[in-house]
């Protein structure tokens, strides 16, 4: 629903002062300025609304302290001044990849961003429902986020920078690999290993939440966006956390397993390709653990995937995930064997 947000809004949903006051005191609009809100709907973790005035459109995201999910799960709010600076060091040297940043208020836990207009940024989740299934997208995301790994792996400002730890276990070491471990007691020490492994493997600026709902198809190339759970740490989570995502799209859209699969393979030899911050073997081997723990954990975490309802298809992830939990693989490309094995059983 559009508001007005000014003293004659018309009457539907109140207006968000806040939102309103942050936007005027950054001088993004002048005083007087009649402005037209939208909120965005789909979000679980923030308040986002697409702002209008005059020529201009932009929109403004406020983190909220606990995330719309059936699981009692509260979140430091913090995490919006990570994201809005993971924005900003990624546009330092890749602009093309993030939304820019217009004006923050770090204490109120807001900040106002360009909007990309869906038309020219399609959401690549709604692309992949679709069963539109593109190896080039697959094979941008994986270079890019290489490129964003490498970059900040040699920078000596981003260890103190990004030192979001607490938050991180808070919203994804624990929501996901622990919380799964209290379901899984005969894999529970296994799941616990690889989340202090991931919790100490420190080498560049992660994003957290790469997932296809959280990257549009821009005209320049992929763009990252929901970056609340950047962090200081180790980059296998972005790689594992996305191909999660191709691995279980063949539960959502059957007739695109074969694609999904391939994509998972070229998106991950892109990335793989431009690792350079240590041996790619060991990044792949660590990746491969994390991504069994990961896959389990979207059936029987705190954030299960919406589109894995079916018990026999939850069963079917349980299967695998948990033979790969027990004995670990080395390649990427033995996990997508083994699923495929699964689905043609």
């Amino acid at each position: 629903m559009t508001q007005t947000a000014d003293t004659n809004a018309p009457a539907g949903e109140p207006m968000d002062e806040a939102i309103v006051r942050f936007i005027r005191k950054a001088g993004l609009v002048s005083a007087t300025a009649r402005l037209r809100m939208q909120r965005l709907s789909g979000g679980i973790s923030s308040d986002i609304w697409r702002v209008e005035v005059d020529d201009a459109v932009f929109c403004v995201k406020r983190a909220l302290p606990k995330l719309r999910v059936v699981s009692d799960w509260p979140v430091p709010v913090e995490r919006n001044v990570n994201e809005a600076a993971w924005f900003e060091v990624v546009a330092e040297f890749m602009p093309d990849a993030v939304p820019k940043i217009l004006a923050e208020d770090a204490q109120a836990g807001i900040f106002a961003m360009e909007f990309l207009e869906e038309a020219n940024y399609p959401n690549w989740k709604v692309e992949l429902s679709k069963a539109h299934v593109s190896l080039d997208a697959a094979r941008a995301v994986g270079s890019r986020l290489a490129r964003i790994h490498s970059v900040t792996a040699k920078r000596a400002d981003m260890p103190a920078r990004f030192a979001s730890d607490d938050i991180f276990h808070a919203i994804r070491l624990k929501p996901y690999l622990l919380a799964t471990a209290q379901k899984h007691t005969d894999l529970a020490a296994r799941l616990e290993q690889i989340a202090r492994t991931t919790a100490t493997s420190k080498h560049a600026l992660v994003h957290g939440d790469v997932s296809p709902k959280n990257i549009l198809l821009g005209p320049r190339g992929p763009v990252f966006i929901d970056a609340e759970c950047a962090w200081w740490g180790d980059p296998a989570f972005d790689i594992a956390f996305c191909l999660n995502h191709f691995l279980l799209k063949c539960l959502w859209v059957p007739p695109a397993t074969e694609r999904f699969i391939e994509a998972f393979h070229t998106l991950a030899n892109a990335y793989l390709a431009g690792v350079d911050w240590e041996p790619v073997e060991v990044i792949e081997a660590r990746t491969s653990a994390l991504l069994a723990g990961l896959f389990l954990a979207r059936v029987d975490g705190m954030s299960p995937a919406e589109y894995v309802t079916a018990e026999r298809d939850k069963e079917r992830v349980r299967k695998v995930a948990s033979a790969l939990i027990r004995e670990p693989a080395e390649r990427l490309a033995a996990i997508a064997a083994a699923w495929q094995n699964e689905l043609k059983s």
